[in-house]
């Protein structure tokens, strides 16, 4: 019997607790999976912000000490997982707390992942690459809490963190199934004070998962749905929260939205986070910021070839067509003062080249619609410019 049933393995996230004032129940949800001294990872910007704080004192409440690594820079690299291994170590820690943004919620993880692995085995050995991950003994992995406090990456229901190479510049996808959090608590009074510009760039990045995994060409059906309805709580609800932080109805929407990107870009990803992360990794531009600057200049890119399936979303979203919907997304930058092209974000015309090599080594550039090539992609490069 002939077919063109395509092979696929699907997973979707682990138990989340979504609900205002949810962070009180964080000291008995590191006890459930057995963490009993709990190392909280954060970035140096959050360390010393009240939420933490209110995540510190449920903890320590409880009996389970505050410690906390935060050393922790916007695209973080192995020395910062090296200097939190030495914490988690010297503390006699047994799980993490990934408590933050992508930055915090991804270096907790590579701070599970590694701790008590053999010492010939480098973080680079666990790129995303085939079944690499198999090199690391799972036993070994450390329970991981994840606490977002952003509504953007939707580090908190995956199996994965991106870690930058600081001697390469290059960013890396790392990966083990066992990098699910076992619970995630996603309450959305915690993303209240973020900074304006924040919940711009985190709330464009989940648009941007949405839409990359919407557009592409794998097989997954269950999350196409998701990406769609993703799309919809983002442009619904990002700009009310960027008018008015206070709205939790439009925060908790949106936290929503950011776990859901996550949950469906494992449909694939494409030229969007292929040109992002290099530029990150680079620049050490804002992750999500980037990838709304070069959001358009991408959808012009797969037009030919994503044309009527962003048409049919369009039809849901309520726009007209595809145009429609590239200005609906024209409109949602311009309205969060999201930077022009990349030039106006400080990338130089003279680094295309080796941005243009690192592209095409990011394995996001395998689930675009269009074919990345050396030519396409300089070209893309120069349309953002």
């Amino acid at each position: 019997m002939t077919h063109n049933v395509p092979n696929r393995n699907w997973n979707y996230p682990t138990a989340i607790k979504f609900g205002v004032g949810r962070i009180a129940e964080l000291a008995e949800h590191c006890l459930s999976v057995g963490i009993k001294k709990p190392l909280l990872v954060t970035d140096k910007a959050l360390a010393s912000l009240p939420i933490t704080t209110q995540a510190l004192d449920v903890l320590e409440k409880a009996g389970l000490g505050r410690a906390v690594f935060s050393e922790v820079d916007p695209n973080p690299n192995e020395k910062n997982m090296e200097d939190g291994i030495a914490v988690y170590l010297a503390g006699g820690h047994d799980g993490v707390v990934a408590f933050g943004g992508g930055s915090g919620l991804d270096l907790g993880k590579m701070i599970a992942l590694m701790a008590h692995q053999r010492k010939d085995l480098s973080v680079w050995d666990l790129e995303d690459v085939d079944d690499w991950y198999t090199r690391a003994d799972a036993s070994k992995i450390a329970p991981i809490i994840a606490v977002p406090t952003t509504a953007g990456t939707g580090s908190e229901v995956g199996r994965a963190g991106v870690l930058t190479n600081a001697a390469t510049h290059k960013k890396k996808i790392i990966f083990h199934p066992a990098l699910m959090p076992k619970v995630t608590i996603c309450d959305p009074a915690l993303t209240v004070g973020m900074p304006r510009f924040i919940t711009a760039g985190t709330g464009m990045d989940a648009l941007a998962h949405c839409l990359e995994a919407y557009s592409s060409p794998f097989y997954h059906p269950m999350s196409q749905g998701i990406a769609l309805e993703g799309m919809r709580l983002v442009f619904e609800n990002l700009p009310k929260v960027y008018d008015n932080p206070n709205d939790l109805d439009a925060r908790a929407h949106m936290m929503s939205a950011a776990a859901m990107g996550a949950v469906a870009f494992q449909k694939g990803l494409g030229a969007i986070h292929s040109l992002s992360h290099p530029i990150g990794a680079l620049y050490n531009t804002h992750h999500g910021t980037t990838n709304a600057v070069v959001m358009p200049m991408v959808l012009d890119f797969n037009r030919a070839v994503i044309e009527d399936r962003i048409a049919a979303a369009a039809a849901y979203l309520g726009f007209k067509g595809f145009d429609g919907f590239k200005q609906a997304v024209m409109e949602l930058r311009a309205k969060l003062g999201i930077p022009a092209n990349l030039t106006a974000l400080g990338v130089k015309s003279e680094d295309l080249d080796q941005l243009t090599e690192f592209a095409l080594e990011d394995p996001s550039c395998g689930g675009n619609p269009v074919v990345m090539t050396a030519e396409n992609t300089r070209a893309l490069f120069e349309a953002c410019m």
